[in-house]
């Protein structure tokens, strides 16, 4: 098959997402018209860490991150003129945008060209990345619009999927899954006294590294604890805690053996779709403690592999009761491996999007083990 990918944010999560669709179907051609923020990360390092044998890049130079009419009309102009071509050449199966504006604009391309299998997976809704009310309101009619146009969603998790059937759209899900470690033995305790606490993402207000300080900042006279942020961004000037190391970005070995050494893996999302970087750290054996967002609600299972917060002080209170209790992390690490496993093993989950392409029906996947309506 040929399946042809849209994105704009062609970084961070939503890249991952994409490359895994490519590396888990290496027998179809995967076509990737793409988007670039070069203050996020530039498209030719994207393009590295793609397999080559069966990948295609198409630029999409017009495609840019805020809404302006005339930019966005260019950018749809151009979208269309390329996928026409491309279904003239017969290189179209299906059609899979990824992100609210390659979502919008790309359903109404392939009206236009009257490309009948269309899938949408936001990855993180944009109505729930704004306090605003005017903007959220706006953004949810954004997607009633693009909804209209066509196309299957297909979100990343059961709480994404349930804030999509709020808005009144008939969505499905499949989860995110990542690649489970093929010896679990390799994640091995600390050998040093200090708790540590890490997490791994961009800098930016999504993750909340305000919220990340003031948690760091209680723990400050106490050289006992570290909290390592692993990634880089424009708003790591917000980090005045001392006890805060930042990394910057690191290679996948390396990003593993932080993890793999920390007591404890901390997200502070204001929002989520279903984080890779937190499925990665349920497969290398972590306990789990999340703020409480789309995304994050859907790992935490029980209470058994970790917790959600809503407040610092929650997050506060649990890593205290974390750090007197030790033995419990062994235990709750080895829940989040078999949560992973059972869950989010990318390799049975990204079938689905395998069957979907070829035609499949998807929409009985939502009410799989959740019960949502």
């Amino acid at each position: 098959m040929n399946i042809v990918h849209i994105v704009e944010p062609f970084a961070a999560g939503i890249a991952v997402f994409v490359r895994s669709l490519a590396e888990s179907m290496p027998d179809d051609v995967h076509i990737i018209i793409h988007g670039e923020r070069k203050k996020v990360m530039a498209a030719r390092e994207v393009k590295e860490k793609f397999p080559r044998k069966n990948i295609r890049f198409i630029k999409w130079r017009s495609a840019q991150r805020s809404i302006d009419p005339v930019k966005d009309f260019f950018a749809f102009s151009e979208l269309y003129t390329v996928l026409r071509r491309l279904k003239r050449k017969g290189l179209v199966d299906a059609v899979h945008l990824h992100s609210s504006k390659s979502g919008l604009l790309g359903r109404a391309a392939c009206r236009l060209v009257k490309i009948e299998k269309v899938f949408y997976t936001p990855n993180g809704a944009s109505f729930l990345s704004v306090d605003n009310k005017v903007l959220r309101y706006f953004y949810k009619q954004v997607e009633k619009i693009g909804n209209r146009l066509g196309g299957q969603v297909i979100c990343c998790s059961a709480s994404e999927l349930y804030e999509y059937k709020k808005l009144g759209i008939n969505a499905a899900y499949i989860n995110n899954g990542v690649a489970l470690l093929a010896d679990p033995k390799m994640v091995l305790p600390k050998k040093n006294s200090v708790f540590r606490v890490v997490t791994s993402g961009r800098i930016e207000i999504q993750k909340q590294p305000s919220l990340f300080n003031a948690i760091a900042e209680y723990f400050e006279g106490m050289p006992q604890f570290e909290f390592i942020w692993i990634g880089d961004g424009p708003d790591k000037y917000q980090f005045t805690s001392r006890n805060i190391r930042v990394t910057g970005w690191l290679d996948a070995p390396s990003l593993q053996h932080y993890v793999a050494g920390a007591d404890l893996y901390l997200s502070t999302s204001k929002y989520e779709g279903l984080s890779f970087a937190v499925l990665e750290a349920l497969a290398l054996r972590k306990p789990v403690l999340l703020s409480n967002c789309t995304g994050n609600s859907d790992i935490v299972k029980r209470g058994i592999n970790g917790a959600l917060f809503n407040h610092k002080d929650e997050a506060i209170v649990k890593i205290l009761q974390y750090y007197n209790n030790p033995e419990m992390l062994p235990v709750m690490g080895g829940y989040s491996g078999d949560i992973c496993r059972t869950e989010f093993d990318v390799d049975q989950n990204f079938k689905n999007y395998r069957a979907m392409y070829a035609g499949s029906v998807v929409s009985g996947i939502e009410h799989k083990k959740w019960g949502y309506n």
